[in-house]
């Protein structure tokens, strides 16, 4: 279960450059020909926040969003709009540098949510092919530890190459006081298939996953799981949250992701999640349905099964 409430937020794709080249990257292939949101329509959701009050937080994302120069002054005109939460998503490395740290709290960035790929140096660096780029991350969310009225969040693509990495990702930031959610995104490629070799089975990822959800709990953070069948979380199946808030992006981008074939699963018909993605058409095309693996959850039958939120 997060700690955050999706529906209170949107989120706006803003930059889509990138100065890592991280090996499970989902959008490197589109990244030259998608195109950011334009600063009308940025805009025009703070006006349209400003009038309706519809969400309180806003997000700005994109391939790295602090590659944009004036990042600063998009969080304070979004702040001065009446929006009461900032949140960048980011891989951190501009992090490192406390006096960018610094600038971008007093101009309204509150919350930080900070793509973490390995649990060291080493296993991370060769994740992302940037030497250097975890001490800066972990520099970036130490600076913002001391920072008051600052919360962090974690993001960790789970693959074949990090899964194993988890508990111990979960034990290397322990010492954190401001970071409040970490959250496992099961790795799916926007293809019919893997053709990178990184679609790790879930019975091999399921135990260090529990391990990692379980090490986090006790820590006292929140925990998101994504795309990874519910049945297989058993007692931590609240855990998965698949939902995201409303997402603004060149709608070419959606084009690309319905490639990946969500919501197939032998179990469809009879199981009751309202949460679960099922397999996609690489996972599938992989490691088969594994009917022998998942399993309809329990209870009465609800009308239709989950959908990804558009």
């Amino acid at each position: 279960m997060g700690r955050y409430d999706h529906a209170a937020y949107v989120s706006l794709t803003m930059e889509f450059r990138c100065n890592l080249k991280c090996i499970h990257c989902m959008i490197e292939g589109t990244m030259d020909r998608l195109a950011p949101e334009s600063d009308a329509h940025f805009e025009e959701i703070l006006a349209r926040n400003a009038r309706e009050r519809r969400w309180t937080g806003l997000i700005l994302t994109g391939s790295e969003i602090t590659l944009r120069r004036d990042l600063p002054e998009l969080a304070r005109r979004a702040r001065a709009s009446g929006f009461s939460h900032v949140r960048i998503q980011t891989h951190g490395m501009h992090l490192g540098q406390p006096s960018f740290c610094r600038r971008l709290v007093e101009a309204g960035v509150d919350e930080f949510f900070v793509s973490i790929a390995g649990s060291d140096a080493a296993s991370h660096d060769a994740l992302t092919l940037v030497p250097g780029s975890f001490e800066r991350a972990l520099r970036g969310l130490e600076t913002l530890d001391s920072m008051e009225g600052v919360e962090t969040l974690t993001n960790t693509v789970v693959t074949e190459r990090s899964y194993r990495l988890l508990p111990d990702l979960v034990d290397r930031l322990a010492h954190l006081e401001r970071l409040t959610q970490m959250e496992f995104w099961v790795y799916f490629p926007m293809s019919e298939r893997d053709e990178k070799g990184l679609v790790a089975r879930h019975a091999d990822v399921l135990p260090y996953l529990r391990a990692a959800v379980l090490r986090a709990r006790a820590l006292g953070r929140a925990v998101e799981v994504k795309n990874f069948p519910e049945c297989l979380l058993g007692d931590l199946g609240d855990a998965l949250v698949n939902g995201q808030p409303e997402l603004h992006i060149d709608p070419d981008f959606w084009r690309e992701f319905e490639r990946n074939g969500f919501y197939q699963c032998v179990h469809r018909d009879v199981c009751t999640s309202r949460e679960c993605l099922g397999l996609n058409t690489a996972y599938i095309e992989k490691f088969g349905l594994e009917a022998d693996l998942v399993r309809p959850l329990p209870g009465a039958r609800r009308q239709g099964w989950s959908r990804a939120p558009a």
